[in-house]
């Protein structure tokens, strides 16, 4: 039988309740396992890959960062590059990495269940940098590679996201640079590959002072891939990361418009704030998160 998202909440808070006032201790930890396991995974329903980009953890190694995001309750990883892979090896997460430390990697990631899903955000220098950045994400199981390639790269992008069949996420930071506004990577795109597409970054967004839904409505059907946050302002360089759902981020709207335009991509927590210590703040956005989704399909 379906249980209803709210009565669940209700009935979970009535629980927790009955529990200090019989004397039982319950922690928070306990009453949000038992509220984890009501709502379940809803994200999966949509066929959204709820992950995190490395980048959030990014004072530790790659192998720390996979803990932190297992912990968090995700399954999914965007690797940045230039972070240790840790483990014992010092090698650097990227293109150069050797054989010993592709495998290392991979053991890692299949320890934890979690899956390589996302590469950057990354950039060639050239045709033959743009080349190996390809061959080490498609060696490595990546099916997309977030960039902010340079406007004589687009050909080269384009070329090889059809040789190596990967796809190609323009990514978007704040004003003033190149890709800040949808129209600029709508231009971008036009008449490339169709594995190409746009890496939405509504937290960017709104630092520049863009409405984030009426964005991805511009960007409609060229949404491959998501980094989800939430700020505690709009139209300022300097807001930082707050749990999802308590800062100036529409997230309701934003949840809907992804649904309404069948988005299938992953979305890449990333929280650029707490440096040292922002593992909970991840595992309370999710579930956030996930209590929304749950809610929004009741």
């Amino acid at each position: 039988m379906k249980i209803n998202t709210l009565s669940s909440l209700i009935l979970l808070a009535g629980i927790a309740f009955l529990s200090c006032s019989s004397g039982t201790t319950s922690s928070n930890t306990q009453v949000e396992d038992t509220l984890q396991d009501t709502i379940g995974y809803p994200e999966e329903h949509l066929n959204w890959k709820l992950g995190a980009q490395a980048y959030t953890f990014r004072l530790f190694t790659f192998a720390e960062a996979l803990d932190k995001i297992d912990s968090a309750d995700l399954r999914f990883v965007e690797a940045f590059p230039g972070q240790i892979v840790g483990a014992g090896n010092e090698e650097k997460l990227t293109y150069t990495l050797s054989e010993e430390g592709r495998d290392l990697v991979r053991k890692l990631l299949s320890d934890r269940n979690i899956t390589l899903h996302a590469f950057g955000v990354v950039n060639g220098k050239d045709a033959e940098e743009w080349e190996q950045i390809f061959a080490f994400a498609q060696d490595m199981g990546v099916k997309v590679i977030n960039c902010e390639p340079k406007e004589e790269h687009l050909d080269i992008v384009s070329a090889l996201c059809e040789k190596y069949d990967i796809r190609a996420a323009i990514h978007n930071h704040p004003e003033p640079t190149t890709y800040w506004k949808p129209e600029v990577v709508l231009s971008a795109l036009e008449g490339r590959s169709p594995k190409m597409g746009a890496a939405a970054d509504v937290g960017h967004w709104m630092r520049s002072g863009l409405d984030p839904v009426e964005c991805l409505k511009k960007l409609e059907g060229k949404i491959i891939h998501s980094h989800f946050k939430d700020l505690n302002a709009f139209g300022d360089k300097k807001a930082h990361d707050v749990h999802w759902g308590i800062g100036k981020l529409p997230i309701n709207e934003v949840i809907e418009e992804l649904k309404r335009q069948n988005f299938d991509g992953m979305l890449s927590a990333e929280y650029e704030y707490n440096w040292e210590n922002n593992q909970s703040d991840v595992a309370q956005s999710v579930r956030n998160f996930r209590e929304l989704l749950s809610a929004s399909a009741n």
